[in-house]
């Protein structure tokens, strides 16, 4: 993955995610928010983006690991829609304190989390080489970049 380099990040991520399922989620730390089935809607599955309380499903093209880079910055980045095959927008409302990452399959206690003041986050999805799978769609260089901001209701 390429490095964004962007004044006033507070925390940055890469990890590989297993997307079982063709998704992985951002969910506050508040397991009572872990069924968002009803919100992946036949338009969310075709916009790779399923919103429900205090969670965030990021759909892949593919079911195997993927490349995620997570941002917690200060603001948002403009990023320059020619540059993404796809940029979705959203908010995730984190009460905990901690974000936690992880595929629909995984084991909630292990997955990984990101701790950020508790409070409502824009949200900014970014995917790249949506259209580089092998023809099995079990390999590719897909990658998803999330940048997460404070929402500033100011």
């Amino acid at each position: 993955m390429h490095t964004l380099k962007r004044l006033g990040v507070m925390q940055t991520i890469e990890l590989s995610v297993f997307a079982d399922y063709h998704q992985f989620y951002l969910q506050d730390d508040d397991e009572r928010f872990g069924n968002f089935s009803d919100a992946w809607t036949p338009g969310a599955t075709e916009r790779l983006l399923a919103v429900a309380e205090h969670v965030v499903g990021i759909g892949t093209v593919r079911n195997m690991e993927v490349a995620v880079r997570i941002e917690v910055g200060s603001q948002l980045p403009n990023l320059d829609p020619s540059q993404w095959d796809k940029v979705n927008r959203t908010s995730l409302v984190c009460d905990t304190g901690r974000i936690v990452v992880a595929g629909c399959t995984d084991y909630f206690p292990d997955a990984r989390r990101l701790n950020v003041t508790p409070g409502t986050y824009d949200v900014l999805v970014g995917y790249k080489n949506l259209q580089s799978l092998s023809e099995d769609g079990l390999e590719g260089d897909d990658s998803y970049h999330i940048f997460l901001a404070p929402r500033n209701d100011a």
